[in-house]
């Protein structure tokens, strides 16, 4: 029924545009996440209110949220387990996936809860740093997680931000269980550098043994791996998965890939990403290169193809604002990326 099942939390983005000096100011670490409780969400809102710095833009986000909707945009037939409140920021979010294909279940609805916020700091230069209130979604459990959505689905994707959850772990070592009874593939975005800076053990049980692909930035390949060189670093996840896929910014993206033996050959592509003229907003790339990548390689098409139409599609992420594009453009980018 399914191509791919996703877990990931579920947060509002609130964007915001500042200085270097405005976002030095707020004590946040420039190109990280940060987790902060409801007090400090709100007090970081009243600094940019009292700054007068107004929220540029709200939009459904969650990183695996984000890499859903580019699947679902691109045609493909996605599912998406969360947990959001049952108030108006939780009904908005749903909504938005449902009207652009994910489908997700009402046990992602929490009576009471409150809808997790994220505010996303964008500086002249793109960069996105963010610090995010998960309000319900820090209690995912596997009661928020329809299983039955997994026996079909060739792919299960998982953010890396879940590492940082206790109450999912369990659910994780259910999912990793009923995806190799069904043979289903497991992916695992590393989703943040601090993800693997603080929640490296985390991170550890949701690879479990070994998960068909990686997808991480340089920066968090380098902090994983504790490889300096970026090809030894997509080596090393070789270790952990039978293809990792490395973003590095502006430059090529690295794919390592071993052979379906783990004594296999070892393949590395280097693929060329698009250059852009003006940055605006990084918040999403990731997301976005996981999502177009992943549904390129569910349609057979080879790893260069694979990363050359993810590398097209975050290319049109980071020239505007927000986390996602309108449906309608991924489509034509794949219309004119993709070899028939």
């Amino acid at each position: 029924m399914y191509d791919v099942m996703a877990v990931g939390n579920a947060l509002v983005d609130h964007e915001y545009v500042l200085s270097d000096a405005a976002l030095e100011d707020t004590g946040l670490t420039k190109g990280n996440m940060t987790l902060a409780e409801l007090a400090e969400q709100q007090e970081l809102l009243a600094f940019l209110a009292l700054a007068d710095i107004k929220s540029a833009k709200q939009a459904g986000g969650g990183s695996a949220a984000n890499t859903m909707f580019t699947y679902a945009s691109l045609g493909g037939k996605p599912f998406y387990a969360c947990r959001v409140g049952d108030d108006e920021p939780g009904k908005f979010y749903l909504q938005d996936l449902n009207q652009a294909g994910v489908t997700t279940s009402e046990q992602s609805i929490h009576a009471g809860g409150v809808t997790g916020t994220c505010v996303v700091a964008i500086t002249d230069d793109g960069e996105r740093t963010m610090q995010t209130y998960l309000g319900t979604s820090s209690d995912i459990s596997e009661d928020n997680i329809n299983f039955e959505a997994l026996i079909d689905a060739e792919w299960l994707y998982l953010e890396g931000y879940l590492a940082m959850s206790e109450s999912i772990q369990p659910a994780m070592i259910k999912l990793r269980q009923q995806a190799g009874i069904h043979g289903t593939k497991i992916a695992v975005s590393f989703a943040d550098p601090a993800v693997v800076k603080f929640a490296k053990e985390g991170l550890l049980n949701m690879l479990g043994n070994k998960v068909s692909v990686i997808f991480c930035n340089s920066e968090e390949a380098r902090l994983f791996t504790e490889k300096k060189q970026l090809k030894a670093a997509a080596r090393a996840l070789l270790d952990y998965c039978q293809t990792a896929v490395v973003t590095d910014g502006a430059n090529s993206a690295v794919i390592a890939h071993r052979a379906e033996d783990d004594e296999g050959e070892i393949i590395i592509h280097e693929v060329a990403t698009p250059k852009v003229a003006d940055v605006i907003d990084t918040n999403g790339a990731g997301d976005n290169y996981a999502g177009a990548f992943l549904y390129a390689l569910a349609q057979q098409y080879t790893l260069p193809e694979c990363g050359h139409l993810a590398g097209e599609v975050s290319a049109q992420i980071i020239q505007q604002f927000g986390p996602r594009l309108e449906s309608q453009r991924y489509k034509d980018i794949a219309r004119r990326v993709l070899t028939v």
